[in-house]
């Protein structure tokens, strides 16, 4: 079974499911797919994230990106700028995602990285239709941002491989990537080495250096990724696992830690609303106040996920909305798809250029969309995400699993920037504490905390649940923007093998199984 945000890179995982390829195969096929064709959320230039259940072991996989060993606050502040730009060469970190793919298939699977990319190139070089959602976002995107970039040089790339006279594609149309095609079958031939230490590297080096960027070719060949064992908390009698930092997914794990200290009746309660909002905005301003780049870290963040904890936390919430700091536990942290095997393997897996199609920078004749993930560092020398030379950022991009008493359950995540915990704490939730099934479970109406006391919930909310959580001091905004809620994918295994695949509304989603 594969499950994506699109019917074309699902397809390709099942395709070489029945080549023999196994669900790590699938994982790679389908991520390099939705690199082509959901450039809004991902690119050639992404990071990504995996945990892979295979052979009744868990294994975490980060593949972030690392900023360059020439930049610094000093250079970055004598550049005009007195916090991280969006946009432009400076947010961009060494891309992970080419060599997590080569990394995955060298590791785990059956087949070989050609194999598993041919899908993607296919794609690339004969073309692939623009579904209604990713219309729908590529339009937003270019109409926000084409007055922005001008005529800058540095944008002039995006403009060409994206656009058409300055104007997204329109839903139905045909699009091909031939430059994304070139650099899949180098990524392909070598292993993704092109990428980090020949032809690709060589070209985005030059670029970044003749649009004042400041890569050179050491931050990529010394570029890797890093194996990591994932972190969990039990809630309810299931092991709810997360990458650990320098990811977002210890921000779930905090909520859920503190959560399972209630007894919850129902779903659809001013109560239970209540409790999820004051528990996801501790959660936050714990993980907020200390995850970075682990090897930085100077919280043990393991104190945050003990029993004790999250008992603390729990006592702290009452009747009334609060705003929290950051408490240090020792005294008392995109695009989705998952896949499974008839072996019981199964892949959680995530890649995302952060912002919508990145930094806006494009790499010229190899259609490399650069990710932005450096916009979330720091020019605050006392902030734990300080901006330096060689350094991983705080990571908003997290894949989930749950197993229970040692056995797969199944894979799970949520897109969409900080709305991601959050949605895994909800998604869960509905799972374990309300028992709906995967799709109810997906499809059920979220909220989102935005800063401060603020949330934002869907228009399906109940508008007496709404006015009861105002009088407990929630200002709450109803939004009918529903892609600020997350999109996201499923798959359960049951006792006797079967999987259980879900695909949420919120996105062009496809659930492909034989």
């Amino acid at each position: 079974m594969v499950c994506s945000s699109s019917p074309l890179a699902s397809n390709a995982g099942l395709e070489i499911l029945a080549k023999g390829g196994n669900a790590v195969d699938a994982a790679v096929a389908t991520a390099a797919v939705m690199a082509v064709v959901e450039p809004t959320s991902n690119g050639l230039g992404s990071d990504a994230f995996a945990i892979v259940w295979m052979k009744d072991r868990i294994y975490g996989l980060n593949a972030s990106g690392r900023s360059p060993g020439n930049i610094s606050i000093e250079k970055v502040k004598a550049l005009g700028y007195d916090a991280m730009p969006k946009r432009g060469w400076i947010p961009v970190m060494v891309p992970g995602a080419p060599k997590a793919w080569a990394s995955l298939v060298g590791r785990f699977g059956n087949l070989s990285l050609k194999e598993v990319l041919a899908p993607a190139i296919r794609y690339a070089e004969n073309g692939f239709t623009v579904s209604p959602v990713l219309s729908f976002l590529w339009n937003k995107y270019v109409t926000r941002e084409g007055e922005e970039y001008g005529d800058k040089k540095e944008f002039r790339e995006w403009k060409r491989i994206f656009t058409k006279d300055g104007k997204a594609p329109s839903f139905g149309e045909i699009i091909r990537f031939p430059d994304h095609a070139r650099s899949l079958r180098l990524i392909a031939e070598t292993e993704a080495k092109a990428f980090y230490e020949g032809e690709i590297a060589e070209k985005i080096v030059a670029q970044s250096e003749r649009d004042g960027g400041f890569f050179t070719m050491e931050d990529f060949r010394n570029y890797d990724v890093e194996w990591v064992d994932p972190i969990s908390v039990n809630y309810r009698g299931y092991d709810v696992w997360e990458i650990p930092p320098n990811g977002q997914g210890l921000v779930a794990l905090i909520a859920l830690n503190i959560l399972k200290n209630f007894d919850f009746k129902e779903r659809d309660s001013a109560d239970t609303f209540h409790k999820q909002f004051e528990a996801i905005k501790i959660a936050f301003a714990d993980a907020l106040s200390c995850v970075t780049d682990p090897e930085q870290m100077i919280v043990d963040y393991h104190g945050y996920l003990k029993d004790e904890y999250g008992k603390y936390r729990a006592s702290m919430i009452s009747e009334e909305a609060k705003v929290y700091e950051g408490a240090d536990p020792s005294s008392c942290g995109t695009v989705y798809m998952c896949t499974a095997d008839h072996e019981g393997n199964m892949v959680s897996y995530i890649q995302s250029n952060y912002m919508d199609f990145g930094s806006g920078i494009v790499i010229e004749d190899y259609g490399v969309s650069m990710q932005n993930r450096g916009y979330d560092f720091s020019l605050d020398e006392t902030k734990a995400n300080v901006l330096k030379p060689n350094k991983r950022s705080y990571h908003t991009i997290i894949p989930g699993f749950l197993s229970r008493e040692g056995k797969a359950v199944g894979p799970f995540g949520v897109m969409g920037g900080y709305m991601q915990p959050q949605g895994h704490v909800q998604v869960v939730m509905n799972l374990l504490d309300f028992h709906l099934n995967p799709q109810m479970a997906l499809d059920a109406p979220r909220w989102q905390w935005t800063h401060g006391k603020d949330f934002i919930v869907e228009p399906r909310f109940d508008r007496e649940i709404v006015e009861e959580l105002r009088k407990k001091g929630h200002p709450i905004e109803v939004s009918e923007n529903y892609y600020s809620y997350g999109r996201g994918q499923m798959i359960l295994r049951l006792d006797n093998g079967t999987y259980i695949g879900a695909c949420e509304s919120r996105t062009d989603s496809n659930i492909a199984c034989y």
